[in-house]
């Protein structure tokens, strides 16, 4: 069964559209979505919640429909919001408690089920302290407890890494991919690619409204056909210039790497040849990889010349 699906899915706010007839269906995994602002993230994600009724079209989330079954997929899905939901005055394991018995959990299994969210997120020591106490990173981390503690299968992830310092994202990443690992299904939206790089399996980039591509993050970061990453040790400048001589392309580079540019197999010997002339040593030559930020770029550079 799919994580979610999407059937020519439209959401309108007057004049704008806010989706444009989106049709997709997600597989169970960690999964990126990407797209600049305004790109349709938040309202997708609203939508999936049953929180944002659609203009026109349909989608279901773990096989129960969004118009009619909300209160289904609020018991089984977790969100962690963009922005703060946190309730003044009360203590975190306060907090989580509360929204376990939101979720419907009676009063003992709410209160022993977040003590161990709080325990699982890093937060056991400042459990009974008020939240308004809490850093950037503890309050997102808090934000993620309450996400898990009704045991959901699917969560949602908007922006979780918002506002953190480098320490606190990887905690926060780490987390991510825990769940992946614990058989949780993610949607990590989010505009850090790196942070969808290093814990997402597929990605879904979005632009005006619509999806502008998806697929396997791996198969995206494909060898690049002619550039090249040169790693030397010897004259940078004397290099790039004998290079040159023989019609190889310096694109960039700094000193010991240079990335270049070999329209034919056969140039690989003039690159041998240039740095024989140049008294440097070469130390490698690897085929670059296209990266998702060059995928990103590329299809939304598409979507904004149609």
């Amino acid at each position: 069964m799919s994580t979610f699906c999407c059937n020519n899915l439209v959401k309108r706010y007057g004049q704008i559209t806010a989706l444009a007839g989106v049709s997709l269906e997600v597989e169970p995994g960690v999964v990126g979505l990407l797209g600049p602002n305004g790109a349709g993230k938040s309202t997708l994600i609203s939508v999936l919640l049953g929180q944002t009724p659609a203009t026109s079209g349909n989608a279901w989330v773990l096989g129960l429909n969004v118009r009619r079954q909300r209160r289904d997929i609020r018991r089984r899905v977790g969100y962690v919001p963009e922005n703060d939901c946190l309730i003044p005055g009360m203590s975190g394991a306060g907090y989580v408690y509360y929204t376990g018995r939101l979720a419907g959990m009676s009063h003992g299994d709410a209160m022993q089920r977040a003590h161990e969210v709080l325990d699982y997120v890093a937060l056991e020591e400042a459990r009974y302290r008020p939240t308004e106490g809490y850093s950037a990173g503890m309050r997102q981390r808090l934000k993620l407890a309450q996400a898990l503690v009704h045991d959901p299968d699917f969560v949602l992830l908007d922006e979780p890494t918002n506002g953190m310092d480098p320490q606190g994202r990887q905690i926060m990443l780490s987390l991510i991919s825990d769940l992946g690992r614990a058989g949780i299904s993610v949607l990590l939206s989010s505009h850090l690619l790196p942070d969808v790089e290093q814990v997402c399996e597929r990605v879904i980039i979005m632009g005006g409204g619509e999806v502008l591509t998806r697929g396997r993050i791996d198969e995206m970061n494909q060898p690049h056909p002619t550039r090249y990453r040169m790693d030397y040790a010897g004259d940078g400048e004397e290099l790039r210039r004998r290079l040159a001589e023989r019609g190889v392309s310096v694109m960039g580079g700094a000193d010991g790497r240079l990335e270049i540019d070999l329209p034919a197999a056969d140039t690989q010997a003039a690159v041998l040849a240039a740095v024989r002339d140049a008294g440097a040593t070469l130390h490698g030559l690897h085929c670059k990889r296209s990266s998702l930020e060059e995928t990103f770029m590329a299809a939304v550079a598409r979507q904004g010349r149609t």
